[in-house]
């Protein structure tokens, strides 16, 4: 092949690039579309947190202010929650740690922090709830009360009641182990949980994958 024949078929491949990657992705596109072609089963997952296969809709179940007035699902930001929870009369050492925990992931995302918002659902009003910790995760003597613990420590969580009935529906991982935190999609949906051994990185790497594929 001369040297001119030559130049002409590097340019050709070189301009079939494009319209190649344009094809196959088109084509790769059309299959997932049709469910014949599952991408995350194909090239795995970088989740490190637990995936909950199905999710659940916690935007359909009836949650409640703290002091028992109807108030449902909200998110006209469309943020991603990080959700603790809590079951039982006391907020213990593990509910204390999700609290601090989910507070310093959240600021931690810098620029991104406006697109996730931190909640609190429980099964009772917060003046029902005792603090049963002395000392905070971040070294502080805890406030007496579980109140004035969230309005100096946790400002901006929104706190939400739930019916006891309807926790094993929705959060039985957190049932079964008091340290199990969720994070819920800008649609109300609760599709991951965290246990105490998935690190402060590993959730951050998590959200930050999400956040970045998930749009503005």
């Amino acid at each position: 092949m001369t040297a001119p024949n030559k130049g002409r078929m590097v340019m050709l491949l070189i301009a079939g690039i494009p319209v190649t990657m344009v094809l196959a992705a088109t084509w790769l596109w059309w299959f997932v579309v049709r469910g014949d072609l599952d991408i995350v089963e194909l090239l795995g997952t970088a989740n490190r947190g637990t995936l909950l296969d199905p999710p659940r809709e916690l935007a359909a179940a009836e949650l409640a202010a703290p002091s028992g007035t109807p108030l449902p699902w909200t998110n006209t930001d469309l943020q991603w929650t990080l959700l603790v929870t809590n079951h039982g009369a006391e907020c213990s050492t593990a509910c204390e740690y999700k609290l601090y925990l989910t507070r310093q992931i959240h600021m931690a995302l810098g620029k991104q922090f406006p697109r996730v918002r931190r909640m609190l659902v429980t099964d009772r009003a917060t003046s029902a709830t005792d603090l049963a910790v002395a000392t905070l995760s971040d070294g502080k003597q805890a406030p007496p009360e579980f109140g004035p613990f969230l309005a100096t420590e946790h400002g901006g969580l929104s706190v939400l009641r739930l019916d006891p009935a309807d926790w094993p529906d929705l959060f039985p991982e957190a049932l079964a182990d008091a340290r199990t935190w969720y994070l819920v999609d800008p649609a109300g949906w609760v599709m991951m949980a965290y246990a105490e051994d998935d690190s402060y990185k590993d959730v951050i790497s998590d959200l930050k994958f999400l956040l970045k594929n998930s749009g503005d």
